[in-house]
């Protein structure tokens, strides 16, 4: 398939500009930043192994990083805690000095009353559960093309536009209920011009797609598509029984499935008022913190001017809140956030790449290379070949012996 001009794969330039024809004459001008060409953060491999201090060199990363998140929060209470300090110190008489030590360490008391860490703690877990919960609500295509691949048949010209056509169908549906969700994905696809321009749907699609009216989302209509598609392919013997026409639409309902999970994962939120108690409990917190771990003229009392413990807490409490901040919606364009237009482009590529060069299309079957062999094994390298000296787990009790198990009966 052609490459679209408005869809070049864009270098990674400090900036853009991209001019997108809208038609008669109007153009949309957006502004493409390398900064905001974020992707998700992976450092699987530099955990792979446990060693010393592993983790401790993802500790210098800065994209993706808590510091990135968190700095700008961070610089403001040491602002506040240090303004306040110089004001105790420097600025206050004798009598006002007593006074402020007598709310700082009321505000010190006061802090031991606001379970944060429940709370903070309660919170984070829900917000990972559906983060992880979205991820794996991104419908997927590879169980609906195989079904496709293998029950939609004929070489022909007429059976290559049919099977994808129906892996388009199922592609184009989860395309609008991303448009719907993913920033990133509507700044791709702004107008469904873009979307006909990318060949997820033809200008007749186009026609009838907004010839339905609904007061709802319409991500569904390409899938009612597939199916009255699928249907008519039984009846002109392209699926060759009921079994297949029902495994087709197993499949597709799973599909759309998915997509009405991600549409109400959007639609339906944390509770607001959760999102707030824990915010206010944060903030409050840091709050008489400021005032409550001065450094207060009192006997016997080291003055360390910084507040290392405090720092610390502030650091680890609202770095909490601010993970939670920014995987409470995955689908944004923040450094760890989903990437969204690489599963499109994925899936719209291994989708059509089943359905139509692989069908049918086999290597040659024939002996392997155990043919005459008993016990396939296969060969290890130098480098792990250690591994065959271990023998193969058979279960806990395999080795117990059974007079032992006598003497305990």
């Amino acid at each position: 398939m052609a490459k679209s001009k408005y869809h070049t794969p864009i270098p990674t330039y400090p900036s853009l500009w991209c001019l997108m024809p809208l038609g008669k004459g109007t153009l949309l001008v957006l502004a493409w930043s390398a900064d905001k060409a974020a992707m998700t953060i992976s450092y699987t491999l530099k955990v792979a192994n446990a060693r010393f201090g592993g983790f401790s060199k993802l500790l210098f990363r800065w994209k993706g990083s808590i510091y990135k998140l968190l700095y700008k929060e961070f610089l403001v209470f040491i602002l506040l805690y240090a303004a306040l300090s110089v004001t105790y110190r420097h600025l206050l008489n004798k009598s006002q000095k007593h006074l402020f030590s007598k709310v700082a360490q009321y505000c010190n008391r006061s802090t031991d009353l606001i379970p944060l860490s429940f709370v903070l703690g309660f919170y984070v877990t829900l917000i990972v559960n559906r983060w992880w919960a979205q991820y794996t609500s991104i419908p997927l295509p590879d169980q609906l093309m195989c079904v496709i691949s293998s029950n939609v048949h004929g070489k022909d010209d007429k059976g290559r536009i049919l099977r994808r056509t129906l892996i388009r169908y199922a592609n184009l549906s989860s395309v609008l209920i991303l448009r719907s969700v993913s920033t990133r994905v509507l700044k791709r696809f702004p107008t469904m011009d873009h979307l006909v321009d990318a060949g997820f749907m033809t200008q007749d699609e186009r026609k009838k797609f907004e010839s339905l009216h609904s007061d709802f989302n319409k991500y569904w209509i390409p899938c009612v598509w597939f199916t009255n598609l699928a249907a008519q392919a039984r009846r002109d013997g392209r699926v060759r029984d009921d079994v297949a026409l029902r495994l087709l639409m197993d499949e597709l309902n799973l599909y759309r499935s998915k997509c009405s999970m991600l549409f109400h994962y959007d639609w339906i939120s944390i509770p607001l008022v959760y999102t707030q108690v824990v915010t206010i409990a944060v903030y409050s917190f840091f709050a008489f913190c400021v005032i409550g771990r001065q450094f207060l003229d009192q006997d016997g009392d080291l003055d360390m001017y910084v507040p290392l413990p405090t720092l610390l807490q502030f650091f680890f409490y609202a770095g909490w809140l601010k993970v939670a901040e920014q995987i409470i919606n995955p689908f944004g364009e923040d450094d760890d956030d989903f990437e969204t237009n690489k599963l499109i482009d994925r899936n719209f590529q291994v989708s059509l790449l089943s359905v139509d060069d692989m069908y049918q299309n086999l290597p040659p079957t024939g002996k392997d290379k155990y043919w005459n062999e008993s016990t396939a094994q296969p060969p290890y390298t130098m480098a792990t070949v250690a591994e065959t000296l271990k023998p193969s787990f058979m279960g806990s009790t395999f080795d117990m012996r059974y007079v032992q198990l006598e003497n305990q009966m």
